[in-house]
C-alpha cells in the first residue's frame, strides 16, 4: 500500500482522534524513521519519548523474538520468572520498592491514586496535584491533570483534587490537611514545558507528607529510566517518594507501565483491590529488562549527561542567532527550547526538512533525543532547527 492509500484506510476505518501528519512510517532504527515514501528524518522526539534507547535497539528486538516463541502472554493467576527479574531490577535501581505493572502511563497514575487512598487513614481521600502537569487521559489521570483545556467535555470530574501552582510553597501548605491522601507531581513537567521541581519544592512536599500522614507520588512517566541522565528524576533530589510511576521508555517502544511503592504502602495493594489484565506479561517484562540491560553495558546514563550537556550549549549557541528563543533548561537529555512566540511553524517546517521534534505549551519546543544519540546526530539536529527557524521568520527575530 501506498501513502494514500493508508491514509484512506485510515479515514475510513480509525477514529479520528489524533492530529496526524500526512506520513506513513514503517521503519525505525536508532534516531532515525523512515515513511513509505523513502524518506528519512531524524527523531529527536522518539516515539513520544518512549523510544528512549532509540528505535528497535538490538537487545530489545532479541529479547522480544526469544520470548516470543516460550510465552507471550499468561495471566497473573500465575507467577511467571521475566515479571519477578524486572520488578528486582527495577527495585535495586530506585528505591527498594515493591512494583505493580500495567499497561500506560494512564493506568499507573490510576493505581497510584487508588493505592494512596487505600493506604492512608480513612478520612483521608484528597489528592494535590500542581498546575501545568500531566498525567494521562483516563478520567482519574485528567482530573489529576491541573489543566482546564483537558476537562473540557468531560464534567463532571473525579472529586476530591486540589490543584496548587507548580513550586509554589505556601500554596501547597495552605491546602494541605488531614484529609490529603497524597501529593501527585512530576519532579520534571514534561508536557508542561519542561519545568522543572525546585529542591525546596521536593523538600516541602516530602515534609508536609511525613507530617499529615500523606504521601508522596512522584510521576516518573517521563523522566524515568535514565532520560535525565539518572534512572529516575527524582535522584535529582534526592527526595525518594513513596509511590513513583513508570511508563513510556520502560519497555523500549513495547506498552508496559507501573507503579513502584515501599513495601509498607504496597501492602495494601491486596487481591481483589487492584489488576490489569495484560499487566506484567512476559513480551513486556523481558523487553523493559533489556531496556535497564542496554543502559547499563552500554553506559547510557553517562551518554546522557554527557551529550545533554552537549546539545544544551548547541542549543543556547542558537539563542545568540535567533531572537525568538528565550532561554533552554531541562536535565540530561530532557531539553525544553523557551520560545518569545509560538513554535509550531517551527515544528512544521523541521519535519519538512527532515527533523522531528515537539512544541508543548504552545511556546516551548522539546528537544529529547534517545539516549544513543551521538554527538553527529545532534549536530544534525543542530544545524536543521536552525536553519528551519530562520525559514520561518525570514530573517525577522534573527540575529545575523
Amino acid at each position: 500500500m501506498n501513502t494514500s492509500e493508508v491514509i484512506e484506510q485510515f479515514n475510513q476505518y480509525v477514529i479520528s482522534n489524533y492530529g496526524r501528519l500526512p506520513s506513513v512510517i514503517v521503519k525505525g532504527q536508532g534516531s532515525y524513521i523512515y515513511d513509505a515514501d523513502g524518506r528519512k528524518y531524524l527523531d529527536m522526539f522518539p516515539g513520544w519519548a518512549v523510544s528512549g534507547i532509540g528505535h528497535c535497539h538490538p537487545k530489545v528486538v532479541k529479547a522480544l523474538q526469544d520470548q516470543a516463541g516460550q510465552l507471550i502472554h499468561m495471566d497473573n493467576t500465575f507467577y511467571n520468572v521475566p515479571q519477578g527479574q524486572l520488578a528486582q531490577l527495577l527495585s535495586e535501581r530506585a528505591f527498594g520498592g515493591q512494583c505493580f505493572f500495567c499497561n500506560s502511563g494512564a493506568e499507573a497514575v490510576e493505581a497510584s491514586i487508588k493505592l494512596a487512598r487505600l493506604a492512608t487513614e480513612k478520612q483521608k481521600y484528597k489528592i494535590i496535584t500542581a498546575t501545568g502537569g500531566f498525567h494521562g487521559r483516563t478520567l482519574g489521570a485528567i482530573t489529576a491533570t491541573a489543566q482546564p483545556k483537558y476537562h473540557q467535555g468531560f464534567l463532571p470530574l473525579v472529586p476530591g483534587f486540589e490543584y496548587v501552582p507548580f513550586n509554589d510553597i505556601a500554596a501547597i501548605e495552605s491546602v494541605f490537611d488531614d484529609e490529603v491522601a497524597g501529593v501527585l507531581i512530576e519532579p520534571i513537567q514534561g508536557e508542561g514545558g519542561i519545568q522543572m521541581a525546585s529542591q525546596e519544592y521536593m523538600d516541602a512536599i516530602r515534609r508536609l507528607c511525613d507530617n499529615y500522614g500523606a504521601l508522596a507520588i512522584w510521576d516518573e512517566v517521563q523522566t524515568g529510566m535514565g532520560r535525565t541522565g539518572k534512572w529516575f528524576g527524582y535522584q535529582h533530589y534526592n527526595v525518594e517518594p513513596d509511590i513513583m510511576t513508570m511508563a513510556k521508555s520502560l519497555g523500549g517502544g513495547v506498552a508496559v507501565g507501573g507503579i513502584m511503592a515501599k513495601p509498607e504502602v504496597a501492602n495494601f495493594l491486596v487481591p481483589g483491590t487492584h489488576a490489569s489484565t495484560f499487566g506484567g506479561n512476559p513480551l513486556a517484562c523481558v523487553a523493559a529488562s533489556a531496556v535497564i540491560e542496554a543502559i547499563e553495558q552500554e553506559n547510557l546514563l553517562e551518554n546522557t549527561q554527557t551529550l545533554g550537556l552537549y546539545a544544551a550549549e548547541a542549543l543556547n549557541n542558537l539563542k545568540e542567532k535567533h531572537a525568538c528563543i528565550d532561554h533552554v533548561r531541562g536535565y540530561g537529555l530532557m531539553l525544553g527550547i523557551q520560545l518569545n512566540e509560538p513554535g509550531g511553524q517551527i515544528v512544521s517546517t523541521c519535519w519538512e526538512n527532515g527533523l522531528r521534534i515537539n512544541c508543548t505549551q504552545d511556546t516551548v519546543l522539546r528537544f529529547m533525543p534517545a539516549m544513543t544519540v551521538s554527538k553527529n546526530e545532534i549536530d544534525e539536529a543542530i544545524e536543521i532547527l536552525d536553519r528551519s527557524i530562520s525559514h520561518v521568520y525570514n530573517g525577522v527575530g534573527s540575529h545575523g
